[in-house]
């Protein structure tokens, strides 16, 4: 998968600006999907070069101007050609468990504060992602929601993000516990 899959996904049902596209990557899609505001910002320079998105500039009042994105047919037509492809296997690159692996080289407390600082920040995530299905539901149960929103891709890939990120906490607390009780 290519950044340019992610953010033509991200444009599927919407127009966004530069910003909005930094933000969401910045708090729904890092999820799955990192990357910088200058990459964000180069990558789609390149998709409407390619054809595949459209740029138009929003005159707003008291504040800049701004470009929004939108998806061209083109854009539609490679982000289901994405979609219909096989799929990889998924991969991590994570330094905290090269580190958890190579513990014995590690200061204990040095290494358990890198995994409760990763819990807490894995917990807050979570949260945040919790909160963000909880607006899309709006005043609907789960079940509903999922049965009769129009695009349930951003809710599946948030409920992935955060159960990825609860996960994620429950072992850095049960790693850090570990090395703990190894202290004694």
């Amino acid at each position: 998968m290519a950044l340019r899959h992610a953010l033509l996904a991200a444009l599927l049902d919407r127009e966004l600006s530069g910003y909005q596209l930094s933000k969401l990557f910045d708090l729904g899609a890092s999820s799955f999907w990192h990357a910088s505001s200058q990459q964000l910002y180069a990558e789609l320079g390149k998709l409407e070069a390619d054809g595949l998105l459209t740029g138009h500039e929003v005159v707003q009042q008291g504040r800049p101007n701004k470009r929004v994105f939108a998806l061209t047919d083109a854009g539609r037509d490679e982000l289901s050609r994405f979609t219909n492809a096989p799929t990889k296997p998924t991969s991590i690159r994570d330094d905290l468990m090269v580190k958890a692996y190579a513990e014995q080289a590690a200061d204990a407390e040095t290494l358990i504060k890198q995994l409760t600082d990763r819990a807490a920040q894995s917990r807050a995530k979570a949260e945040f992602l919790g909160s963000q299905m909880a607006k899309l539901r709006g005043d609907k149960s789960e079940a509903d929601y999922l049965a009769s929103a129009d695009n349930v891709g951003p809710y599946l890939a948030g409920t992935r993000g955060k159960m990825y990120h609860e996960d994620q906490a429950e072992w850095c607390e049960w790693a850090a516990g570990i090395l703990r009780s190894r202290q004694r």
